[in-house]
């Protein structure tokens, strides 16, 4: 009898749980072009180099300051302008990669810029030296308080 109840009580709904759920998802990854998200806050799936395979240029974001070339003495400095009302506060990461590799990254917190059609970030600056002759890539994102982003990616070399 109490095998009965524990088979019942625990046993049971473990093994409807796993059914259903499984079910569930499967029915939803078998919709075309659906794909499985599990950290909504983050614009890619994977590592940083298959992000920037396949950029998200918007026109609501740009890189402003960038030159095409640097010497590796020359500190990289830009500033990111931002159109789209819907990102008028949040945080900014500004990443430098070498093909997959990360360079430096830099998080600028909280900025709200909106009402003053700022650059960001604001009272601070971005500014690095990069001292390896190479081909890189710079990315601009901005992450919303309520979770959306937009994003930018541009090439610059050193020599």
């Amino acid at each position: 009898m109490v095998s009965k109840r524990i088979f019942i009580v625990f046993v049971l709904p473990i093994v409807f749980s796993i059914s259903f759920g499984s079910a569930v998802m499967g029915d939803i990854l078998q919709k075309p072009d659906r794909e499985l998200n599990m950290i909504p806050s983050m614009s890619f799936s994977g590592s940083p180099s298959s992000h920037l395979s396949s950029p998200s240029h918007n026109s609501d974001i740009e890189i402003i300051g960038l030159l095409k070339s640097y010497s590796t003495s020359e500190p990289i400095e830009i500033s990111v302008e931002i159109t789209d009302s819907d990102f008028d506060c949040g945080d900014l990461y500004i990443t430098i990669y070498s093909g997959k590799d990360v360079i430096t990254q830099s998080g600028f917190f909280e900025q709200c810029f909106d009402k003053t059609n700022e650059l960001i970030p604001t009272d601070d600056k971005f500014s690095k030296i990069v001292d390896a002759p190479g081909s890189y890539k710079i990315m601009a994102e901005m992450i919303s308080k309520d979770l959306k982003n937009i994003s930018i990616s541009e090439e610059f070399t050193v020599k």
